[in-house]
């Protein structure tokens, strides 16, 4: 009988491996031997362990790292700043470049006076406009104007209102697309500033570049190259509300279809997304 109970004694045993570590002795090596009936004094002790280790390893019991992390992280949003002030003057001086080039690609259109002429320098500007923001667009606006009067015969006239037609037309279209970035949102602003940019024209024009033309063309020299296209022309004013407005609406919807072609295709090479 002794001995049954005996062997009964040692079926009741278990043994368990312990190997765990606490912030105060290091680790604990061993076997932790115990009668079944004791099992509740290790289910305390297993207790006591994971509570010590949960206070142990509490974040707020190292401010030193928490430290160290956060001047980590504004140091990565200081690089991140001065990579998008690297990225973002060398988009506007590229685009700039580009637009100051196209402003020697212009060509003549029928049915229009000789002296007109169409080019697509806008184009770079909206493209800007809609990749880095509106200031962009005005900023390459501006850049090619000033690159210009260097080689101008209007003493700057002309260029100032190149200048103005362009922030009209590329501002508005900056502005909506920054509100809300979405395909139809930059479609309306597109618009928006083709007609702004050909109601600019005629004031534009009337004030400013046509007083400079009439030193080196008559009055009556720039209203007869409108009346060989439509007779019944009568008046500056006419001409520019019949020619030069619908003219200048239709070149800025040139570079809004080109744009809208080629965007999706540069925006995540102006942006540095590229894979």
């Amino acid at each position: 009988m002794r001995e049954d109970k005996h062997v009964n004694d040692k079926t009741s045993e278990k043994t368990f491996l312990l190997h765990d570590r606490t912030p105060d002795d290091g680790y604990i090596r061993g076997f932790v031997v115990f009668r079944q009936q004791n099992a509740h004094k290790m289910c305390i002790l297993l207790y006591e362990i994971f509570r010590r280790q949960k206070h142990a390893y509490n974040p707020s019991h190292f401010p030193k790292r928490e430290k160290e992390t956060s001047e980590m992280d504004a140091t990565n949003k200081t690089v991140t700043v001065k990579r998008v002030n690297v990225r973002y003057l060398t988009v506007t001086a590229m685009l700039s470049a580009v637009a100051y080039i196209l402003m020697f690609l212009d060509f003549s259109v029928p049915f229009m006076p000789s002296f007109i002429k169409m080019d697509l320098s806008e184009l770079p500007a909206l493209i800007g406009s809609f990749a880095m923001g509106p200031l962009c667009g005005v900023i390459i606006c501006l850049v090619k104007n000033v690159l210009h009067l260097f080689i101008t015969s209007t003493g700057g006239v002309g260029e100032l209102s190149n200048f103005i037609l362009g922030v009209a037309f590329v501002l508005p279209a900056g502005l909506l697309y920054k509100y809300k970035k979405t395909r139809t949102t930059a479609l309306i602003g597109s618009i928006a500033g083709a007609v702004i940019m050909g109601a600019f024209s005629i004031v534009s024009n009337y004030f400013l570049v046509y007083p400079v033309y009439y030193n080196f063309m008559p009055q009556e020299a720039v209203l007869g190259a409108y009346q060989l296209i439509a007779p019944s022309m009568k008046s500056i004013l006419q001409c520019l509300i019949c020619f030069n407005m619908p003219f200048t609406f239709i070149k800025g919807m040139f570079s809004v279809v080109i744009t809208f072609v080629t965007y999706k295709h540069i925006s995540p090479i102006l942006k540095g997304r590229q894979s």
